[in-house]
């Protein structure tokens, strides 16, 4: 299910992942960070009816399996409330916790390192640090939730500058989420409440506001994650409205994306070891919603298991590949560049 206005621009690659509660696999992911070399480390958030699943799984593209760190709780190399996660150029692996109000530092395999944060709304103070990117200084860009602002940071936590405050003007946040630096070094930020995108120079100077509140082309519903590549392009996680949308440069639709996901290798192995599932699955039309209470798109997703169902968050890697942090489905779809 895939909609664009322009000439081909993405294609559906792959899908990775697969429901688990432990080891292996994701339970209610909410973001990713995929390294220089490919390696994708996905943040699962779980939920408070099973906190086992809380966990950061380190995977590749190819599906090969590295491992597990992190668990529920509130000691070092522990995550309460999951948020947002982000890799420096030494690949150190840095998680946002938005209850315990910190950022927990690992190695490359999830070893745990420092922690820093202290909760406030003072400068240097944080309150749901949602998203997290890094600048081509490793100075760390952190999205303060519930501060309705942005703060910049050194590696360890020194206090740099911040801009934004609670409003719907231009520079102005309500309830920021996901944020990312692209190439060129400006920082645009998914403004969740206000729903649009703002651009902002490496300072915090306001650039240029993107969409605007509905469910047309170009409008977003509560937009959780931006990713831009090195043409400027954005790619948007309309989360309200269960698809992600690219824009161009300037803020033009160019497509639109409502995922076409297809059993992964790690699910792929489940059935093949539960054959009475992969019976009972292969009988059952999953492509299509039946019975179900009006057509809105949260229904659409709840019932129709290839497309988006709260797609969460969004990053690129080198290779210009897009990669759909999947929340309810507890999966990443993948794809390419036409």
């Amino acid at each position: 299910m895939t909609t664009t206005s322009k000439a081909e621009f993405l294609k559906y690659d792959r899908t990775l992942g697969v429901a688990a509660m432990e080891f292996r696999g994701f339970y209610y992911p909410v973001d990713a960070a995929v390294r220089g070399d490919g390696r994708i480390y996905g943040l699962s958030r779980s939920h408070e009816g099973d906190p086992r699943g809380v966990r950061v799984c380190m995977l590749d593209l190819e599906s090969e399996y590295y491992g597990v760190f992190g668990s529920i709780g509130e000691g070092d190399g522990q995550f309460t409330w999951a948020a947002s996660i982000a890799i420096d150029k030494d690949d150190k692996v840095y998680v946002g916790d938005e209850y315990l109000e910190r950022i927990s530092i690992f190695d490359a395999d999830g070893n745990f390192l420092d922690k820093w944060g202290t909760p406030g709304t003072e400068s240097g103070q944080i309150n749901g640090p949602c998203g997290l990117a890094f600048d081509s200084d490793d100075h760390l860009y952190m999205s303060d939730h519930r501060n309705n602002r942005i703060q910049k940071f050194t590696r360890d936590g020194q206090y740099i500058s911040d801009f934004g405050s609670e409003g719907s003007g231009d520079g102005e946040f309500d309830l920021p989420w996901g944020l990312t630096v692209s190439p060129g070094g400006d920082v645009y930020v998914a403004d969740w409440r206000n729903d649009r995108i703002q651009r902002f120079t490496p300072d915090g100077d306001f650039v240029s506001k993107h969409g605007e509140s509905g469910d047309g082309d170009g409008q977003f519903n509560r937009p959780s994650s931006v990713a831009v590549d090195g043409e400027g392009y954005m790619y948007v996680a309309d989360w309200g409205n269960e698809r992600v949308q690219i824009l161009d440069p300037d803020g033009g639709f160019v497509m639109k994306l409502r995922g076409e996901a297809t059993v992964s290798p790690w699910a792929q192995q489940f059935l093949d070891a539960n054959l009475d599932e992969s019976r009972l699955r292969a009988n059952s039309n999953l492509r299509t919603a039946e019975n179900i209470r009006g057509d809105s798109e949260h229904e659409l997703s709840s019932h129709i298991e290839h497309i988006f169902w709260a797609p969460v968050s969004v990053k690129l890697d080198g290779a210009g590949r897009l990669y759909v942090v999947d929340r309810n489905r507890h999966r990443i779809q993948v794809y390419a560049r036409a």
